[in-house]
């Protein structure tokens, strides 16, 4: 990894979801650690794995990793944060104030971006505070998935100023004391991030288009905001070793083409290649071979290995892509989310699911809340009459729901409250709330026709569907009015009638495990998912190419995982020698039997 040939004190991992960024930076902090150096690891994903890839058990504060000496590992756990954060700012004030109006400082800081500026208030800390880390030589940040880290990024100066201008003390999260002591730390943290010299931006990314194309995107959005010291690393390289494989061939010409069209942007780049593994990467030893070189795997050392004898049956209970969309087209209408990790495919799922349904003479609405989502591309311009193509925008939202505010809650303000409302509208909470407003009135939509949404990955899916109350007390804030659809929402997404949740995974650990935590959060609120998507899977597959058969052998357990413990009702797509991408594309994966 070039990056470490001479690492700033900082190391910043971001990129799409899925592309590996966690076993790159867990093999970065390893490989440093290794190397004599006191290494802080910290996760700022809400959906954080760094304890299955470490295989320690981490919280909120560093916990040192026994196997690797100098090496201490920490998750920014937003509820956790949340909930210091309030207590900060609440704390000082019982048995001071008047119960009445300590309660009410409570409610202030229960706003639905109290959990996202409470975890970055611990981002900043780590970043923007020399002597919180004064004891490590090297800081490595695991963040979330593109969106969510762009905004994490972005927060430093939005923050800083909506403070300097904001005159009346209020925002969102309440009074602005608390925050007006961090302005300097925050200041800090923007200065961090741009300093060549302390931090480098590592944009981790796989081999094919789509995740080129979001690197390109962030590289560009990073580099204006002046973090321009960035380096690229593409994870997942194959490289065929037999003649005869023609899914091997296929998924090298593939890498191949893709890097071969890498956006320009990237071209220029410092960079480093990280073969496919043929395991998954789990577990420090695992973590201290990646990138050293080409993984390789013989016919010999796979003998030993038996394929599970349960696996036919396993197979043989999974639905067809297309008999599960033929199961979801009775009801005629309805929201089908597609949920799960970032990088699972999602996207293509969704699409092919929208197509299928428009296919069958069925109107079909096909939209996402993935602020990284490439549902254009999917589709590539070749929709059906009946089916619509949408992406829930973050900026236009935010802003037809703040020009809808001030038309409503501002009429009848004189200048100096409608100045105030303005006010506290610029703050950067209200395009979550936008939104999330935009999310209820999409699958509002399901009750003439079928919904069917790309969501966010699971983090920020979660936290949006968890911050419905608290996006209830913040709209009543600022309107007394509350849309229907908002009022409806949870109603509607525990209506397994109306709602069809699907879950979409790999074949793989860390996609399954964290599926696992999504079915369990989602039916502690109530949702029961109704099947789970194996994507992307080599098992129905005839292989010959040792990598391929090693990553093929390690997919069973997962496979029966899911079936035997997880899913209701299983379906499994296999690998695509061709993407899956246009209308065509699409119909070649609800054409694929289930033990094709």
């Amino acid at each position: 990894m070039k990056f470490l040939t001479t690492p700033t004190r900082n190391l910043f991992f971001t990129g799409k979801g899925g592309v590996g960024k966690t076993s790159v930076a867990c093999a970065a902090a390893v490989r440093l650690a290794d190397g004599g150096k006191r290494v802080l690891l910290v996760s700022t994903d809400p959906a954080s794995n760094l304890d299955e890839v470490l295989n320690v058990k981490l919280g909120q504060h560093p916990t040192m990793v026994p196997s690797v000496p100098g090496l201490s590992a920490m998750n920014l756990d937003p509820e956790q944060s949340a909930a210091e954060y309030r207590e900060r700012m609440v704390g000082p004030y019982r048995g001071v104030l008047p119960d009445a109006a300590v309660a009410s400082m409570e409610e202030q800081f229960s706003g639905s971006c109290t959990l996202e500026i409470a975890a970055f208030d611990e981002f900043s800390k780590l970043l923007g505070d020399a002597t919180a880390t004064k004891e490590f030589d090297h800081v490595i940040f695991d963040t979330a998935p593109t969106g969510h880290t762009l905004r994490l990024l972005t927060l430093p100066s939005a923050w800083a100023g909506f403070m300097e201008t904001n005159t009346t003390g209020t925002s969102c999260l309440g009074p602005l004391a608390g925050l007006q002591a961090q302005q300097q730390l925050y200041q800090s943290t923007v200065t961090a991030l741009s300093d060549a010299d302390t931090t480098t931006l590592v944009l981790v990314t796989r081999p094919e288009p789509s995740a080129f194309q979001e690197a390109a995107r962030t590289s560009g959005e990073l580099a204006d905001l002046d973090v321009k010291n960035q380096h690229l690393v593409i994870n997942g390289v194959f490289r065929a070793t037999v003649d005869d494989d023609v899914l091997a061939n296929a998924m090298q010409r593939r890498a191949e083409e893709a890097m071969d069209a890498m956006p320009d942007v990237l071209v220029d780049l410092p960079r480093t290649i990280v073969p496919l593994s043929p395991t998954s990467v789990l577990g420090v030893e695992s973590l201290r071979k990646l990138g050293t070189s080409a993984p390789s795997s013989s016919p010999e050392s796979l003998s030993t290995t038996h394929f599970d004898d349960t696996l036919d049956s396993t197979l043989s209970a999974a639905k067809s892509l297309s008999a599960l969309v033929d199961d979801l087209a009775v009801a005629g209408h309805g929201v089908i989310l597609a949920m799960g990790k970032g990088g699972v495919g999602k996207t293509t799922v969704a699409a092919a699911i929208a197509t299928a349904l428009a296919e069958r003479g069925l109107p079909v609405h096909l939209s996402t809340t993935d602020p990284a989502a490439h549902i254009a591309a999917t589709i590539a311009g070749d929709q059906l009459p009946n089916m619509t193509v949408d992406r829930i925008d973050p900026a236009a939202e935010t802003s037809r729901y703040s020009q809808e505010v001030l038309d409503n809650a501002g009429q009848g303000l004189d200048e100096a409250g409608r100045a105030l409302l303005e006010e506290d509208l610029r703050s950067p909470c209200t395009e979550e709330i936008a939104v999330f407003r935009a999310f209820a009135n999409a699958v509002a939509d399901g009750q003439d026709r079928f919904v069917v949404l790309d969501t966010a990955p699971t983090g920020h899916t979660i936290l949006l569907l968890d911050s419905a109350l608290a996006y209830h007390r913040e709209v009543l804030r600022q309107s007394s009015q509350m849309p229907e659809s908002v009022k409806e929402l949870l109603p509607r997404l525990r209506d397994p009638m109306f709602t069809r949740v699907l879950i979409v995974t790999l074949p793989e650990a860390t996609p399954v495990h964290e599926a696992a935590q999504l079915q369990s959060d989602l039916r502690r609120a109530d949702i029961t998912p109704y099947a789970w998507i194996i994507n992307q899977s080599l098992t129905p597959l005839t292989v010959t190419d040792p990598g391929l058969q090693s990553r093929r052998q390690h997919e069973v357990p997962y496979i029966n995982e899911v079936v035997q413990q997880h899913a209701s009702r299983t379906t499994i797509i296999p690998w695509q020698a061709e993407p899956p991408t246009g209308r065509e594309g699409l119909n070649r994966l609800t054409a694929i039997t289930s033990n094709s």
